[in-house]
């Protein structure tokens, strides 16, 4: 199954869903992946905004 990216918070998923954040939009087409660990303490997810752990694409289309 193709890995998809939220078009609302960037999360990779495969699911039909978003699991961070409920959306079903959805995209195939996005570029370059964040990996954050640990939401509370990152500096980088506190600059984009990003409250969960995941994976997340740098863009979407």
């Amino acid at each position: 199954m193709a890995v998809k990216a939220c078009k609302v918070c960037n999360y990779l998923t495969d699911e039909k869903k978003c699991p961070a954040c409920g959306s079903d939009d959805l995209s195939l087409r996005w570029k370059g992946v964040i990996i954050i660990a640990d939401s509370e303490k990152s500096a980088i997810a506190k600059e984009i905004n990003i409250g969960k752990n995941g994976r997340y694409a740098i863009t979407v289309e």
